[in-house]
């Protein structure tokens, strides 16, 4: 029985009054020692707690989509068929995999269905992918704008956005929770906002809650070149994308917002823009954060350290917004560490760290990013 069905859920919900009926029969027909009796009693009304809090995690991760699966929340998955070793970053062409003479390897063609998710708009399209460069295993969500299968635009290339979810996060959630294709349809049908293909890749890629922080960490997982590197030849190799890092870019919230951030910021040859909702600066953040845990990770991978490193400063605009105390000194820092043509505009936000907040910014960061990837 899936974690996010209907089903699932309608159980949880008939648990409830079912444990407390059966404690209140039960509860006087108890028999034996005065300890027995009291223990059983105790057991019953545990039982009672315990049916009742499932309900409300259940409600609430249907609500955020938080856990995607039961492999999710029980820290039981592992989409890591192996750790190769990355081509040099950059290295001949937009995702680094035609670094042998320029030759160029097979087109990843893909089956795409339907995700199985009530909370999840019917006209978004699900794949398995396993990465040619990353040795990772995962599913990938696409959603195409409306003007993809219109005649009008046959010829079309479009232009990508890459939707990051926070930690632990399901590819559902930009979708499900956020709403983004539900909100921006009407949006790209008005020509107010540029008619991105939305794609949404896993990100939760270790067991035993370890976060990769969208990072290649040496004999442990290839995060950055999946999400960079497999994902995006994907979708060039299955839909209209529009090759041209000009016409590409990536947005997160909160965990996701600190992937956006540093993947736009060393990836300028693969993204032109990231929007980064109520992120943080060092991976250590996070306290599942295999990167925070290692320093010399930790240090290449916060953003304002690669501005500093940088040769030369990235042709990238970032959209940073926070409350304070939670993103908006960190997209200060990233400000104050910024040399043109690195463009990076801050917000003050504010509301709590949740989805609904995040939900509400999506419609204006996107009319942003039309600025900076304009309708063509």
């Amino acid at each position: 029985m899936e974690l996010t069905g209907t089903p699932f859920f309608i159980l949880t919900v008939i648990l409830v009054p079912v444990s407390i009926a059966v404690a209140l029969l039960f509860w006087g027909k108890v028999r034996g020692p005065q300890p027995v009796r009291v223990l059983l009693r105790l057991v019953m009304i545990m039982f009672c707690q315990v049916t009742a809090v499932l309900m409300v995690f259940v409600m609430v991760n249907n609500a955020n989509l938080i856990y995607g699966n039961w492999d999710d929340l029980l820290g039981t998955g592992n989409h890591v068929r192996a750790v190769p070793s990355v081509p040099p970053a950059d290295a001949g062409g937009r995702n680094g995999q035609s670094g042998d003479g320029g030759k160029q390897p097979p087109k990843v063609l893909q089956k795409f269905g339907g995700v199985n998710d009530p909370a999840v708009p019917g006209d978004v399209q699900k794949t398995e992918l396993k990465g040619q460069v990353s040795g990772v295993d995962g599913e990938v969500l696409v959603w195409l704008p409306p003007q993809y299968n219109d005649p009008a635009f046959k010829d079309k290339k479009f232009p990508v956005v890459e939707l990051i979810p926070g930690y632990p996060g399901s590819s559902s959630t930009w979708y499900g929770t956020l709403k983004v294709s539900e909100q921006l349809k009407p949006l790209m049908q008005q020509g107010k906002v540029a008619p991105f293909i939305l794609v949404s890749p896993r990100t939760v890629l270790l067991g035993n809650h370890q976060d990769a922080g969208c990072t290649d960490i040496p004999g442990k997982v290839n995060a950055d070149a999946w999400i960079t590197r497999d994902v995006p030849q994907m979708v060039m190799d299955n839909f209209r994308a529009d090759p041209s890092s000009d016409r590409w870019a990536i947005a997160g919230y909160s965990a996701g917002a600190h992937c956006a951030a540093k993947l736009a910021l060393a990836h300028p040859n693969r993204y032109r823009a990231g929007i980064a909702m109520s992120g943080y600066n060092d991976p250590a953040t996070e306290g599942d954060s295999l990167v925070g845990k290692d320093p010399k990770l930790r240090e290449a991978n916060n953003p304002v350290n690669i501005l500093k490193t940088a040769q030369q400063p990235p042709k990238v605009a970032l959209l940073v917004s926070g409350a304070k105390g939670d993103g908006y000194e960190d997209g200060q820092a990233i400000a104050a560490a910024a040399k043109d043509p690195t463009k990076v505009q801050v917000e003050e936000s504010t509301g709590p760290h949740t989805t609904e907040m995040w939900k509400k910014m999506v419609p204006s960061a996107f009319e942003w990013l039309t600025t900076i990837i304009p309708v063509q």
